[in-house]
């Protein structure tokens, strides 16, 4: 008697480029109807015989704490919408607040976060059966939760830029959290808690050996090393890009001169693919559109091995190469690189010009083979069980508390009880 061996695995990669609004944000329908239309895009690339990936953008879950904030939207800035909605969600932030060690914008995530976080695992999930394919949702502010009985709480007041991945059936593969993470991302922006290297883990599927580097991570040694050691063939790197792709890079080492940002980014997906080793293909799709006052730009790939793409092509203001299995042209293509630099200028928010937010949507697919797996899955952290019990329907997110779901009212009465607190302290 015989055993059949494993099969080689061949399968579909797919990279969708959206482009947001933050009118994509205001309410749940309008949500689930955005993440939708991106699955909608793929439909047609989806393989009818073979396993397909779907890889989807960072932070595409992070405008959600803009979730009824039509007046807030209205001011055109995040600053201004952050004090919009302050003033708003009060009720809610204050005790938050009154705990103290949480900054204001923290708060206000902390805030909605279980009801955001609820909205966007049921929308994912749903997309994930619905179309059958396994899905990298992007990314999304997210706490780290337990399971308490049948309830899930919050792991202090932590909140991460965490990749989740879906199975076909809409269940968990596994997590994955930001190690490195941009200014803007930590305190003084968006206020984010960077995760730990050791944390990071590979996952054995039917699409690749799956390692996930959001965005700043796939270009940093340490992040690379980790997944490889663990054997990661395909290399995840969801992305939101928050400048003019046609500018120069904001993050570089002190004392060297910046970069063309193009030029930069061929230090993550595009060299990874290049460089020998266990990572064999890359997934970067890149979100564009100006939410607000922020603008957002970039072209996503596929990248792999030369022989696999020796099409020469590469980014704009770069010279063309081998190993871009499938590229989303820019919004222009020339040699001249201060025409360039100029159309990136025009396209950003605020600039008044006739191209102002013109960005290109785009869906990148190809297809990818690997040797069988020789992983074993990872055992689960207490937070994907956690987020397993609740996808099974056997667990729910925990309530806000008393106070904050009497509204005004219970604002006003913290506000009291803090009075009188430190009256009787002073006695």
């Amino acid at each position: 008697m015989t055993t059949d061996a494993p099969a080689e695995r061949h399968f579909r990669a797919i990279a969708v480029q959206p482009k947001w609004s933050a009118a994509d944000f205001l309410s749940a329908r309008s949500f689930e109807a955005w993440m939708r239309a991106q699955l909608e895009a793929a439909r047609p690339q989806l393989h009818a015989t073979q396993p397909t990936l779907v890889v989807l953008t960072e932070l595409n879950g992070l405008p959600l704490v803009l979730r009824d904030g039509q007046l807030a939207v209205r001011t055109g800035t995040f600053q201004g919408a952050a004090a919009a909605l302050l003033l708003q969600r009060l009720p809610a932030v204050l005790p938050i607040l009154l705990r103290g060690g949480v900054s204001v914008v923290r708060a206000l995530q902390l805030a909605c976060i279980e009801e955001n976080a609820a909205l966007y695992l049921n929308t994912c999930a749903a997309l994930a059966r619905e179309y059958g394919v396994f899905l990298v949702c992007g990314s999304t502010p997210m706490p780290h939760y337990r399971l308490d009985g049948r309830t899930l709480r919050r792991e202090g007041t932590q909140l991460y830029n965490q990749t989740l991945i879906l199975s076909p059936e809409g269940l968990l593969i596994g997590s994955a959290d930001k190690v490195h993470l941009t200014p803007d991302e930590e305190a003084g922006g968006v206020d984010l808690s960077p995760g730990r290297l050791d944390e990071l883990r590979v996952f054995p599927t039917p699409v690749g050996d799956l390692g996930v580097a959001i965005s700043l991570d796939a270009f940093r040694a340490d992040v690379l090393d980790c997944l490889r050691a663990q054997g990661c063939t395909v290399l995840l790197q969801p992305d939101a890009n928050g400048s003019p792709w046609t500018g120069k890079e904001g993050i570089y080492p002190p004392g060297q001169t910046p970069r063309d940002q193009p030029l930069a980014w061929l230090e993550s997906s595009w060299q990874v693919t290049a460089t020998p080793g266990s990572i064999r293909y890359a997934v970067n799709p890149m979100v564009v559109g100006n939410l607000l006052d922020l603008s957002f730009d970039g072209q996503s790939a596929i990248t792999g091995p030369a022989d696999e793409a020796p099409q020469p092509r590469s980014y704009v203001m770069t010279a063309p190469r081998p190993g871009f299995l499938a590229l989303a042209p820019w919004e222009e293509e020339s040699s001249d690189l201060e025409r360039l630099r100029e159309v990136g200028q025009q396209l950003r928010a605020g600039s008044g010009h006739p191209r102002e937010n013109a960005y290109r949507t785009d869906l990148l697919h190809a297809d990818l083979h690997l040797p069988p797996t020789r992983l074993d899955p990872p055992p689960a952290t207490p937070h994907e069980d956690a987020l397993r019990a609740y996808l099974s329907g056997s667990a729910s997110f925990a309530r806000p508390g008393l106070l904050a779901r009497r509204g005004w009212w219970g604002a006003l009465l913290l506000v009291l009880l803090a009075v009188l607190g430190r009256r009787v302290q002073r006695r």
